[in-house]
């Protein structure tokens, strides 16, 4: 009988880290909700990826689940407010470190039988440079449009933290995350309503 694994458990307590701690929020998000979000938005542009790179070694599906779990660590860390994270490299690389043990540590509390298969999923370091971009840019794709809703509800804490994520994606020069903004972000802005009418 196989031994009894926490993952799960721990995986499932995303729900309780509270997102964007440092700054005053209008709109509640916790890791478990950014999660899926980052998943759904890292498949399209694996998708997109494909369907312009046809010979990439990029799978939408993998890269999906790579999302479902890229916070995961954060069951053990906590969430570093990125301000924080980035204030100095030698930050930067404290972090990544201890981001990398939290990562072997619950890849160690899996049954053996399966490690191995969640090794390709869990292990950043692992993951080509292809996969590790694009997980980026759906994150900081999340990231921004987080930051606009907050705007939206008046909330001004975020005006700064828009740009400079703006910035960022700009700078990656990505033709998958120039699609997403064309084609998705602009019905973000719109009304329930809105939606609705079209």
């Amino acid at each position: 009988m196989p031994r009894i694994s926490h993952f799960f458990a721990y995986i499932s307590r995303l729900r309780w880290i509270k997102r964007w701690s440092l700054m005053r929020n209008a709109i509640h998000e916790d890791v478990a909700v950014h999660s899926w979000e980052v998943a759904t938005f890292a498949h399209v542009l694996a998708v997109i990826h494909k369907q312009q790179n046809p010979n990439t070694d990029v799978d939408p599906y993998r890269m999906a689940t790579i999302a479902l779990y890229h916070d995961a660590t954060e069951v053990i860390t906590g969430d570093m407010p990125t301000p924080v994270k980035y204030h100095s490299d030698a930050m930067r690389k404290a972090y990544k470190g201890v981001e990398q043990k939290a990562q072997h540590e619950l890849l160690a509390l899996l049954p053996e039988t399966i490690q191995n298969d969640f090794k390709s999923v869990l292990i950043e370091e692992d993951l080509s440079d292809n996969y590790q971009t694009l997980l980026k840019a759906a994150d900081r794709l999340s990231a921004l449009l987080k930051c606009r809703a907050e705007l939206r509800a008046g909330n001004l804490e975020f005006s700064q933290a828009e740009e400079v994520v703006h910035a960022r994606l700009i700078e990656m020069n990505l033709p998958e995350v120039s699609y997403f903004l064309d084609v998705f972000a602009p019905s973000y802005d719109k009304t329930l309503d809105n939606l609705l009418e079209t």
